[in-house]
């Protein structure tokens, strides 16, 4: 039974959303969201993302990584 209820607190961890997981965080984005939207950035290399690449940099894909050197895994 104990292991059922890891389990359930674990999928329930994984599916938080971030503003329940890490309120400070969520508030530090929702603010730089909102200062460059308003504000006026004379960088030249800095540039707004499309909200589609956003999209794929927050996806399933950043769950697989590599360790260690190629040929050696």
């Amino acid at each position: 039974m104990s292991q059922n209820v890891d389990k359930e607190e674990m999928v329930k961890k994984l599916n938080e959303t971030l503003d329940v997981a890490d309120p400070e965080m969520f508030e530090l984005i929702i603010k730089e969201k909102n200062r460059q939207s308003k504000g006026l950035e004379m960088i030249a290399s800095e540039n707004f993302t499309s909200k589609a690449v956003l999209q794929a940099l927050s996806s399933c894909l950043h769950n697989k990584y590599s360790e260690g050197l190629p040929g050696t895994r």
